[in-house]
């Protein structure tokens, strides 16, 4: 059987880094292919990797046909749940998938409520047979989700093994961060509170930011917690309440000096527990 590679499911789930490959590569030369490759069809689902050294180094591996997919949504809740449960996925990736895959379950929800109803769904069925690239699917998403509610929070929160707060974050990066800064954060050189931070800044300011490096990322995100924290110019102007007023000079400074320290310890912790998940991966070399 000639297997097929489809980019857009291979990119589904993040890349391995060089080292992470490299680890792959000594175990799978010492030990050989053990976990059989997963396909659908003809279409390789999971272990690329894998098949990616198998083919280089002419090393035999078995296969194994995943029948109950119906549609590539199936395929896309499978990969979720098999890297959910592995050690070397960061809590930034934990994140990504399990909103990845409140995202599918929601359009499944809202697809099934249109049936009930007997309202014809927007998006028509795939056409029987293979499409014209040789998938077996309609690779077309279109469909758009609505922010979370703190019920929803606390449930990806409890599937992906991270706070409430940091699912907040995930989805803040993910809807308002420049690309640049999804990179950055993918690869661990930015912490995900900082990521968040920088994302409230404008995407020009984002890119700038990203493309200047690590210290200019981290400079932004602290630019980004001080403008926050201000207060608006327009109060004292109109004259707001006593909580608006200025505040002494001397005390400004002291509370201005306590936030960014208080910023910047919540960003050494972000940064501590994703040097822990690299460890890990390090310790546990991936699938």
């Amino acid at each position: 059987m000639d297997i097929l590679i489809n980019e857009a499911l291979r990119a589904y789930i993040d890349p391995l880094t060089p080292d992470e490959f490299e680890a792959l590569e000594q175990s799978v030369l010492a030990e050989g292919c053990r976990d059989a490759l997963v396909l659908w069809g003809n279409v390789l689902v999971d272990g690329h990797n894998r098949y990616a050294i198998c083919q280089k180094h002419d090393i035999p591996f078995k296969t194994i046909q995943m029948e109950r997919f119906q549609s590539l949504d199936d395929v896309h809740l499978w990969m979720i749940e098999q890297h959910l449960g592995r050690r070397s996925v960061s809590d930034f990736q934990r994140g990504v998938l399990a909103l990845r895959k409140r995202e599918i379950m929601a359009s499944r929800a809202e697809a099934e409520a249109q049936a009930a109803a007997s309202i014809p769904a927007p998006v028509a069925e795939p056409a029987a047979g293979e499409t014209d690239a040789g998938l077996p699917w309609d690779e077309s998403d279109t469909t758009g989700v609505q922010p979370l509610g703190a019920k929803e929070r606390e449930l990806i929160a409890r599937e992906a093994k991270l706070s409430r707060n940091q699912v907040g974050l995930i989805e803040k990066i993910q809807r308002q961060a420049a690309p640049e800064v999804i990179e950055a954060v993918r690869s661990g050189s930015l912490s995900i509170n900082a990521a968040a931070a920088v994302a409230t800044l404008p995407e020009e300011e984002q890119k700038a930011a990203a493309e200047a490096g690590r210290d200019e990322l981290r400079q932004a995100a602290k630019r980004a917690r001080e403008a926050r924290r201000r207060p608006p110019k327009e109060k004292a102007e109109t004259g707001g309440s006593d909580e608006d007023a200025p505040l002494p000079p001397h005390v400004d400074r002291e509370l201005r000096t306590l936030r960014a320290r208080v910023a910047e310890l919540a960003d050494e912790n972000e940064q501590l527990k994703e040097q822990i998940e690299r460890l890990k991966q390090h310790l546990s070399p991936p699938a």
